[in-house]
């Protein structure tokens, strides 16, 4: 396995890539963004467990097609490492660093599906080194880290699309269209129900790390602290400082999909108030019971993240669109599960309005991949989910966390980024990243 690149070695190889000409085979795409003849794309994978299993597997399918190579995998864990070697054949350059990927001039862009606290460093950095980037969500873990995301895919002309599929699934696209052109009337609510998040009721003693797993890479931008299984793999999720949550999980997809019926991409400042029962044993710090409420004015409408909330539907969570008129549902968010038959059959009356549909294939995974390949060939287009659209919808997420945190309700400034009248909650927008691993 390869030594760890120094951050001085880093920063001088990141400096020879964006001043050096680009010499690139004919098949894959240009360093500025222009197609090659075949426009296939030449993409690493950073992070190869859970999703990025998912991306990788449908990346291979677009490079049986010709639209894609996979040329590199990265993981901090040696076992799903090897896996992703395994899966996707000979010729793929195996590493534990994602900058041995960022240094490489063929390749064109990204996908990344690290822990929540890796999205904004690895992007910014993918960013600065001339690639396109493809990023689970969340977008990021603090407003700041959202900002330098957004700065870094702009000033450096790259498509960054955040891994939030609903936007491109079909249940959304129904749902969407139907709320748009009046389906339930003029809307002035929208309630989201979820399951609890999970109470650590085994904890175990911090140990040493497996051998497999480099936990220095694994914790990156995170203080140290020694490792604990109940701190890693999958379960990051339920502590506020990695994961934050169901909110900033799900909540992340659901707010995505419901800012796109409502049209209210637009709407960035607001009010959150956050109420939540915290666990009262274990290493999870997440709360367990949550309500978040967000109240928007021009126009005037609420969103409240219930968890468990109001369930109105049949499955795990969900949404309900309460119009004057009647309530719509969309269980899930718009992508695993279909809309409601009337929001499918429902027919757009004259001088209606219909919404942006990709369909280019029938699994929606690879529809919102497909929505990025369109992004980093057509300069003008941006994603369906783009970075600022992504940034937007993790502030909400991370506001609510930070409403729950200090108890007491917050008045987002959007334009501003900052919230009003509260510099206790304004230092707490960002936080320190341990070196190397920061912006």
């Amino acid at each position: 396995m390869p030594r760890k690149l120094r951050r001085r070695e880093f920063m001088a190889a990141v400096g020879s890539a964006l001043s050096a000409p680009c010499l690139l085979p004919s098949g894959v795409l240009a360093f500025g963004g222009r197609p090659g003849p075949s426009e296939r794309l030449t993409v690493g994978h950073i992070g190869v467990g859970g999703m990025g299993t998912v991306h990788l597997t449908n990346m291979l399918k677009f490079q049986t097609e010709g639209r894609a190579r996979v040329a590199a995998v990265c993981d901090v864990d040696e076992k799903r490492l090897a896996a992703a070697v395994q899966r996707a054949g000979s010729g793929v350059m195996p590493c534990r660093d994602y900058r041995y990927i960022l240094e490489r001039r063929d390749v064109d862009a990204v996908v990344i599906a690290t822990p929540d606290h890796w999205h904004a460093v690895q992007t910014v950095h993918a960013c600065e080194c001339g690639k396109h980037v493809y990023v689970e969500k969340p977008a990021s873990v603090t407003v700041e880290e959202g900002k330098a995301m957004v700065f870094a895919a702009r000033k450096n002309g790259r498509a960054v699309q955040v891994g939030a599929q609903g936007r491109t699934g079909l249940g959304a696209y129904y749902t969407c269209r139907a709320i748009r052109n009046g389906i339930v009337g003029k809307v002035k609510k929208v309630t989201c129900w979820h399951y609890a998040n999970p109470v650590d009721t085994s904890p175990v003693p911090d140990s040493d790390p497996p051998p497999d797993l480099d936990w220095d890479l694994w914790l990156g931008p995170l203080p140290w602290r020694r490792y604990n299984a109940r701190y890693c793999h999958g379960v990051f999720r339920w502590l506020l400082e990695s994961g934050g949550g169901q909110i900033r999980d799900r909540g992340a997809h659901q707010f995505s999909t419901i800012f796109w019926c409502m049209n209210a991409d637009e709407q960035i400042s607001y009010t959150v108030e956050a109420t939540g029962s915290p666990p009262a044993s274990g290493l999870w710090d997440c709360p367990i019971d949550m309500e978040v409420v967000y109240t928007f004015k021009d126009p005037d409408w609420q969103l409240v993240w219930g968890q468990p909330g109001h369930k109105v539907g049949k499955l795990e969570f969900g949404n309900v669109f309460w119009g004057e008129d009647d309530h719509l549902v969309l269980e899930w968010e718009g992508a695993y599960k279909p809309a409601e038959p009337r929001a499918v059959d429902f027919k757009v009356p004259p001088g209606g309005v219909d919404v942006y549909r990709t369909s280019e294939y029938a699994d929606f995974n690879m529809n919102h991949m497909a929505d990025w390949f369109k992004g980093i060939r057509d300069t003008s287009y941006r994603p369906a989910v783009d970075i600022e659209i992504g940034h937007r919808i993790a502030t909400l997420c991370n506001l609510g966390n930070l409403s729950y945190i200090l108890g007491r309700k917050l008045v987002w400034d959007g334009v501003q980024q900052r919230v009003v009248g509260d510099e206790q909650a304004n230092r707490l927008l960002g936080k320190p990243q341990r070196h190397p691993y920061h912006l």
